[in-house]
């Protein structure tokens, strides 16, 4: 094999915490980014970490307790109207979307996400005021998608 960068080919599964909602995942999903908007530090008690995939290659096993949320002009939140696990992100508008809808998972609901790695923080102009973000070598982006030091 000439390319170093070799993806393995596996099922990704993961759900809530009570098991009202699993899903499973028939591709590698993308590096996760941490975002640091008010809506994920709200959802998730601090920053939300996603990991995007095309929204075909999600498959939900169980979604009875499966509830969406308009967050904004622009999203919807999925989560687990039982146990409140957050875990999804979806923009509602795919109109402009390269290869079909895309959807993103959270990183804490997949059942083994250890292959998976951090690539960048995102909105970090609307981080939280009693945080700081170490200087972990990641890549940072503002709201409009420039990157920043």
């Amino acid at each position: 094999m000439t390319d170093a960068k070799v993806v393995e080919e596996r099922l990704w599964t993961g759900g809530c915490l009570c098991g009202g909602v699993r899903y499973v995942i028939d591709t590698h999903p993308e590096p996760i980014s941490f975002c640091h908007c008010s809506q994920c530090r709200r959802q998730h008690s601090h920053v939300g970490a996603y990991t995007g995939l095309p929204r075909a290659a999600l498959r939900l096993l169980n979604d009875v307790t499966l509830t969406w949320y308009a967050s904004s002009d622009r999203a919807r939140r999925g989560f687990c109207a039982r146990c409140g696990a957050g875990l999804f992100w979806e923009s509602l508008d795919q109109s402009g979307a390269d290869n079909g809808p895309r959807i993103t998972v959270t990183a804490g609901s997949l059942d083994d996400a250890s292959r998976l790695r951090v690539e960048r923080h995102i909105f970090v102009d609307h981080k939280g005021a009693y945080y700081d973000i170490g200087d972990d070598g990641v890549e940072r982006r503002a709201s409009t998608g420039e990157t920043v030091e």
